[in-house]
């Protein structure tokens, strides 16, 4: 108790980051790595959904990347309906919108929802591929 009391800060700090590494767990979706994400797309046909605004996905994004905006999922689910038992990988810039995105279809009932960690960001430090073609 006395090294709390001399150290609160360390242990404020702790607690903080300990629950804000719970929230992200709940919020949704399994995080995976670029190379995870390029073995679901290669091996089980992954479908793979960037939620940016048009800007962004026009900017550059995955190859055969679905289009849908985050603030519109909720009125579009319907169009990834054939893939609910399917691997599905979210994307956008960071990984933190796709999280959100990950438990709107959860909730659906996706069973396969994936987040890219690190977003498109992540995928292009790791020297992945990008499109900038309209799909």
């Amino acid at each position: 108790m006395e090294f709390i009391q001399q150290n609160w800060y360390w242990a404020a700090l702790a607690a903080v980051s300990g629950s804000l590494l719970i929230f992200t767990s709940l919020k949704g979706g399994r995080g995976v790595s670029p190379a995870q994400a390029t073995m679901l797309i290669n091996r089980e046909d992954a479908l793979v959904v960037d939620v940016r605004e048009t800007g962004e996905y026009a900017a550059g994004h995955l190859l055969n990347a679905r289009h849908i905006p985050l603030g519109e999922l909720d009125k579009r689910l319907g169009e990834l309906e054939k893939f609910k038992d399917k691997p599905i990988i979210l994307n956008c810039q960071s990984g933190s919108r796709s999280a959100s995105a990950c438990g709107t279809l959860q909730k659906a009932g996706f069973t396969r929802v994936h987040n890219l960690e690190g977003g498109i960001a992540a995928w292009e430090q790791a020297g992945m591929p990008i499109s900038r073609k309209k799909k």
